[in-house]
């Protein structure tokens, strides 16, 4: 079964100059976030968010789900898993990379067994598989000592 999502978004004024405001999406978690050329181009400002932040949370909780869910059907499920995404956007080019670093805990898994399932989370997720063959997506995998 297919599941469709929504968003709504309005812009105003040209690309250097204008403003847009993400107005809601379809499940209501979100609403009223600012985005502007700036926050995407420069240093981040608080209140303002870009395309890119949103598709770094979006990769960061997709590779998670991914991640539990690959752990829990080998038989180590995790106890707890940390995802910082980090999208790197380079004005007239795009999204050039984004870089995946997670911290599991999991018991009854070694170091190895959690980057081999953190590399298959990264290589399966679905948002992994819309950014593939577009933007390069580096690993940093390691249990949490």
């Amino acid at each position: 079964m297919a599941a469709e999502r929504t968003a709504h978004v309005t812009w105003q004024g040209d690309l250097m100059s204008g403003s847009g405001r993400i107005d809601s999406v379809g499940s209501g978690a979100i609403s009223g976030l600012d985005v502007t050329w700036a926050s995407r181009s420069e240093e981040a400002e608080g209140g303002r968010t870009s395309p890119e932040e949103l598709i770094a949370a979006a990769h960061a909780s997709c590779f998670s789900m991914a991640l539990s869910h690959g752990l829990a059907q080998a038989g180590t499920p995790p106890d707890r898993i940390e995802v910082k995404a980090t999208s790197t956007f380079v004005p007239g080019t795009g999204i050039t990379a984004m870089k995946l670093d997670v911290v599991g805990r999991v018991p009854g898994l070694d170091g190895d067994g959690f980057r081999s399932a953190a590399e298959d989370a990264k290589q399966n997720c679905p948002v992994s598989k819309a950014l593939a063959g577009n933007v390069e997506i580096t690993l940093d995998a390691r249990l949490q000592s």
